[in-house]
């Protein structure tokens, strides 16, 4: 008894073994750029995350009144690298911009934007008038 053998002798599902390789072919590529969208995309949401961080940041370092300097030189360490950081101060508020370039080939029509805004707060050496004195020491008070 042959079992499924068609004309000339050969195996009538001989005809599909190479099927299986010419898809493999085909899928793996859009695997690989499916897979790699997929990586991009998350570092275009970390890279946003760390610009909505590092704005908040500056922010807290200018409420404080810290120098200038030191309030870009804070939130450039906590954004992405490349980021631009804008600080300005309006009456009792204070706003820090922080705009980068998403990570990648830089061919992507938008940008990565983070801002926060807070208020000033007085100064430790500003409310001194207002400050109640410290009660005096007592001595031999165990004895």
């Amino acid at each position: 008894m042959r079992g499924r053998e068609g004309p000339g002798g050969r195996d009538a599902r001989g005809g599909d073994q190479g099927f299986v390789t010419a898809e493999a072919a085909m899928v793996l590529p859009v695997l690989v750029l499916v897979v790699t969208t997929l990586v991009w995309g998350l570092l275009v949401v970390l890279a946003q995350i760390q610009c909505v961080d590092a704005a908040r940041v500056g922010a807290r370092a200018a409420a404080r009144q810290d120098p200038e300097g030191a309030v870009t030189s804070v939130t450039r360490e906590a954004a992405p690298d490349g980021a631009r950081v804008t600080v300005t101060r309006e009456g009792e508020h204070v706003r820090v911009v922080v705009v980068a370039d998403p990570p990648g080939t830089g061919v992507l029509p938008f940008r990565l934007r983070g801002e926060a805004v807070a208020d000033t707060e007085e100064t430790v050496g500003t409310a001194g008038a207002s400050a109640a004195p410290a009660p005096p020491a007592q001595e031999g008070a165990g004895s």
